[in-house]
Order: C-alpha cells, then sequence, then structure tokens
C-alpha cells in the first residue's frame, strides 16, 4: 500500500515525534542545502548525513527524498564559472547514493516564468488563505522566452542529466524530476517538456517527482488521471506530490490551490488510479495552508492531511 511522507522540518525531537504520532512513515528534504557540508564543500558530508539518517530510523521514519544543491541560471545560461555548480551536484548524489537515499530530485532554475500571471492568497472556508494564479490579472510585459532560449535551456539539461543519468544506474539511486509550477504551455517542464525527460533518458532510474496540483493547474483532473496512468505504466512514478486546487490555466485562465477535500479533484480517484498501475511509493500532501492555531512547524494543517490521507488509505483496504 502507499506511504505517506512530509517534509522534513527543523528535526527536532518535538517535530519528530509530532509525525510520528500522526503515522507518517517517510520525510522528504526539499533543500538543496539542507545537509551539513553543502554549504561548506559544496555537497553533503556522508558521515554527518548518515547520523541524521540514524535519528530518523530511530523514530521509525525513513528516508523518502533528497534535494540536490540547485542548479541556477549560472549554468543553465553557460556562464564562466558555473561547471562548479555541475561538480557539485554530481558529488552530492554520489553522497546521497552511498548514503543508501532511494530519491534524489533536482531543482533548476529558469523553467518557470512568474511574471506571466499575478499571484495572491486567495480566502476559502473558514478564512484560511492559499495561493492563487490569474493570467488575465498579470502585467505581462515579458511573455515567454524565445524558442532558442528554451532549446538552450533543454541542451543544458541535457548537459546535466547525462553526468547524473550513469551515478543513479551505478548506485540504485532515482532521480525525480517536478514539473514546471505554474505550468505555463511553454515552461520548459511543462506538459510537453515534461514528457520530454524520459523520452531522452530512458533509465528505468529517471523518472517524477509527478505533482497532481500543479499538473492539474494545467488541465484539471481528467489531465492528472490520464499522465498517471501513462507515466504509472512505464514505471516512471517515483513519488506523488497529492495537493487539490479549483479551476486551471487551461479552462479557466488561473487557479486556486485549496485543502485536499475542497477542490475540484477527487482525490480518492487519484488513489485508485495510482493502485491500478501498481505505484507503492510516497505521497506527499505538500503546501500545506495554515489554519486557525497553528504555530511554527507541528501545525493542524498537517494533521488534517496526513489524517485525509490514512482515512482515504482505510476506505481503499476495505474496498480490496
Amino acid at each position: 500500500m502507499f506511504k505517506i511522507s512530509v517534509w522534513h522540518g527543523e528535526l527536532s525531537e518535538s517535530y519528530l515525534r509530532f509525525v510520528t504520532q500522526l503515522g507518517v512513515d517517510c520525510l522528504d528534504f526539499g533543500q538543496g542545502d539542507f545537509f551539513p557540508g553543502v554549504k561548506e564543500q559544496g555537497y553533503p558530508d556522508l558521515d554527518k548525513l548518515l547520523k541524521i539518517k540514524r535519528k530518523i530510523k530511530s523514530w521509525g521514519l525513513e528516508f523518502n527524498r533528497v534535494t540536490l544543491p540547485d542548479i541556477t541560471d549560472e549554468f543553465m545560461k553557460e556562464k564562466e564559472g558555473s561547471e562548479n555548480e555541475l561538480k557539485n551536484t554530481v558529488n552530492a548524489l554520489q553522497v546521497y547514493a552511498e548514503a543508501g537515499i532511494p530519491i534524489a530530485r533536482q531543482r533548476l532554475q529558469g523553467d518557470v516564468f512568474p511574471w506571466m500571471s499575478r499571484r495572491w492568497n486567495a480566502p476559502h472556508r473558514g478564512g484560511y488563505k492559499y495561493r492563487s494564479e490569474s493570467l488575465a490579472l498579470a502585467n505581462n510585459t515579458q511573455g515567454p522566452p524565445p524558442a532558442e532560449e528554451l532549446e538552450k535551456w533543454w541542451s543544458r539539461f541535457c548537459d546535466l542529466y547525462g553526468q547524473l543519468v550513469p551515478i543513479a544506474e551505478e548506485y540504485g539511486i532515482k532521480l525525480a524530476i517536478h514539473p514546471s509550477d505554474a505550468p505555463f504551455p511553454d515552461t520548459p517542464l511543462g506538459s510537453l517538456g515534461y514528457h520530454r525527460v524520459i523520452d531522452a533518458f530512458p533509465s528505468k532510474q529517471v523518472g517524477y517527482l509527478y505533482c497532481c496540483g500543479t499538473r492539474a493547474q494545467a488541465g484539471g483532473s481528467p489531465l492528472v488521471l490520464d499522465e498517471i496512468h501513462n507515466y504509472g505504466r512505464k514505471g516512471r512514478l517515483f513519488m506523488i506530490h497529492l495537493r487539490n486546487v479549483r479551476g486551471s490555466l487551461a479552462t479557466a485562465g488561473g487557479f486556486e490551490e485549496v485543502l485536499l477535500d475542497d477542490g475540484d479533484m477527487n482525490p480518492a480517484k487519484i488513489l485508485l488510479e495510482l493502485k491500478q498501475i501498481g505505484f507503492d511509493g510516497c505521497i506527499n500532501p505538500d503546501h500545506i495552508p495554515t489554519l486557525e492555531g497553528d504555530e511554527g512547524t507541528l501545525t493542524k494543517g498537517m494533521a488534517y492531511s496526513v489524517g485525509y490521507l490514512k482515512a482515504l488509505f482505510a476506505a481503499m483496504a476495505v474496498l480490496k
């Protein structure tokens, strides 16, 4: 059956106790410079990473996904000295692989165009607020980059993955890429660009951190179910971000992120589709909003999201 992962928080005793009490299985590390050694030498220190792994395991938790050091526009635009970024992320992947981490994500700058929409926090039931974006309200004077710039970006992406994939294959660590967010049609990892990743790198170690919310922003629930079936039957879904939205860029010219039970998608249908294609990885209810009474990292929003997922899991087990 599926597992639940949440973000790492500050790894304090109280935080680890909290997520263990909620019934979480794994932790996801979304910061490329979180682990000791990255800020100092460009990649993690293996011994200190293993010490953190032992601490997490002592709470009955496991690593699910880490994030490699950032690849910035310096590298993507091939500026002088940017090859250090490539060297650091290659070294980091090897360290994570040696530590037995199952999944690594590479963050990439330059794959989103924030000026193409206007973003704000919209109010929802009871007054909780969440991210919203609109194309119509944008002050868009730039437009998407020219085609040649996008192709240059893709070429550099291939340079990067050309170095990472052999390491992933040698050590058995999975490379998971997140879609562009927001998913404007011309973003490099939007609908078409996202498909290109596994075409260019057919290794079984290359796949997706599939974000249901981001892809729903592009085309709603039918698109999400179709892509889960497509990528899932190829064995390329490594983990899932499960968030819900209202509207989409295609149908409404904008979208609003909402709580899991408060949007256009039926999360149960998504889980059923994942079950049908044999997915058995982690589901992370990311982009958790702040609810009344929340303070710090021990949030009611996380408790709600994890509880909602566990209730769906239990219902699916009964239906089996």
